[in-house]
């Protein structure tokens, strides 16, 4: 059974009591509340720690917004896979749209990355998804089976258990538009078929597959209602206590 896992991808976003505030809260809802779905928050690098410390992770896990594609070394304002190890981490986001975007992070890079998340036993939420040019072309299922196919074959076929995928459509990030729950839907089926052909039926079945693209208090019971989409990885919505946890109810 694939897990439910709904993600909240703070950004560069708020402030230190901010975060305290809010995820605390988040812990006790989850206490109170029981969801089905895993619940997953990604903070600013510098609140890690404090965080970890401040939930309790049978209710809310804390994750890495991203992570260095080097072990160790002279690479000023990385943050290394065995660094997040050491203080307790379980997860990171690679490959998100916004780092391919701005830093121009690389599928090689990615794939680095990933190597690094297994090596420490970190689970990686790996993202992928393509730009609006892309969508209106036809490419999309060409650009993800590509940016899939670049980054796994280079990792160990054992590794693959610790992998969460979260398909993100570019355009549809931060501008208010959103997939049509089908739309997500047959693009969410087609990666889970992409997985079945190239690394077998069970990789394909016990990884969990998030939708990335504008999920809201309004639209996540349709989206999360989908047979191929196990959760969602929520960006500004997460940043509302009220609205993040309509989105994790929505998750059945």
């Amino acid at each position: 059974m694939r897990d439910r896992i709904v993600a909240g991808n703070w950004k560069m976003n708020l402030n230190y009591e901010e975060a305290i505030h809010l995820a605390t809260n988040l812990n006790a809802w989850v206490a109170d509340n029981h969801p089905i779905a895993q619940v997953i928050i990604a903070p600013s690098s510098i609140y890690l720690q404090t965080l970890l410390e401040a939930v309790d992770e049978q209710y809310v896990k804390i994750s890495s917004q991203d992570i260095s594609a080097h072990e160790k070394g002279a690479y000023t304002g990385d943050i290394s896979a065995e660094q997040l190890d050491s203080i307790g981490l379980d997860f990171a986001i690679i490959g998100h749209s916004e780092r391919r975007e701005y830093q121009g992070e690389t599928d090689i890079v990615i794939a680095e990355k990933l190597k690094q998340a297994f090596k420490y036993q970190i689970n990686p939420i790996l993202c992928v998804g393509e730009k609006l040019d892309e969508r209106e072309a036809e490419k999309h299922f060409e650009v993800v089976k590509t940016q899939l196919m670049n980054v796994l074959v280079a990792q160990k076929p054992e590794d693959l258990s610790r992998l969460i995928i979260a398909y993100e459509p570019v355009w549809a990030i931060g501008t208010g538009k959103t997939a049509t729950p089908e739309q997500a839907q047959e693009i969410h089926a087609f990666i889970r078929k992409v997985l079945k052909d190239e690394f077998g039926v069970e990789v394909a079945n016990d990884t969990s597959i998030l939708y990335g693209g504008s999920v809201n208090a309004q639209n996540a019971n349709e989206i999360f209602a989908q047979p191929d989409i196990d959760g969602g990885l929520v960006g500004g919505a997460s940043l509302k206590y009220d609205d993040f946890v309509r989105i994790i109810a929505a998750c059945k």
